[in-house]
């Protein structure tokens, strides 16, 4: 499942992860606002997540996940694994048009309607329409620079904008 309309970015490197995402929301072929915040901290400041889809169904995962943190202490194993079995088998979740990336200090996931709960092997993954974009300029970076985790989800945000049109570089970057 792709998203048109966003692109959100993971990266951990060295302890640190950090959730950038841009600022687009497009409605068909127009730019409806440009200064949407798709990141979030959540769970006392400890996790972050970003979100790819339609927006009112967004803010339904945002709580939704929250939720589970508090429920399972902060645990985002758990909290995510719980939320995709919800998510997959709720009648009226599972319609929410949506993808999630979520991490702490140690983990980072997608989450989707579908049940997935992925775990990139190499430290950083992306969602939504400029999302291989943004991914395969972390990679680059990852393997063959001193950036931090922030630098790297800026800069490959920006290449990705640079490429794909329902991205701008309109960028919230958030760690932890």
């Amino acid at each position: 499942m792709s998203f048109r309309g966003t692109t959100i970015l993971a990266v951990r490197k060295d302890n640190k992860t950090a959730i950038a995402g841009d600022g687009q929301v497009t409605l068909g072929d127009s730019i409806m606002k440009g200064n949407a915040r798709k990141v979030r901290r959540m769970f006392h400041d400890k996790v972050i997540t970003g979100f790819a889809g339609a927006t009112a169904d967004a803010f339904t995962l945002f709580e939704l996940f929250e939720k589970k943190l508090n429920q399972f202490n902060g645990d985002l194993t758990r909290a995510a694994v719980e939320m995709a079995k919800e998510w997959r088998t709720d009648r009226t979740l599972r319609k929410l048009e949506a993808m999630m990336l979520v991490a702490d200090t140690s983990k980072i996931y997608l989450i989707s309607g579908t049940g997935d709960v992925i775990e990139p092997e190499e430290g950083a993954i992306a969602i939504g329409s400029g999302g291989n974009f943004a991914l395969a300029a972390a990679k680059a970076y990852l393997n063959a620079s001193d950036l931090d985790a922030s630098e790297i989800a800026r800069r490959s945000l920006e290449i990705a904008a640079g490429i794909c049109i329902y991205t701008n570089s309109n960028i919230i970057v958030e760690e932890v």
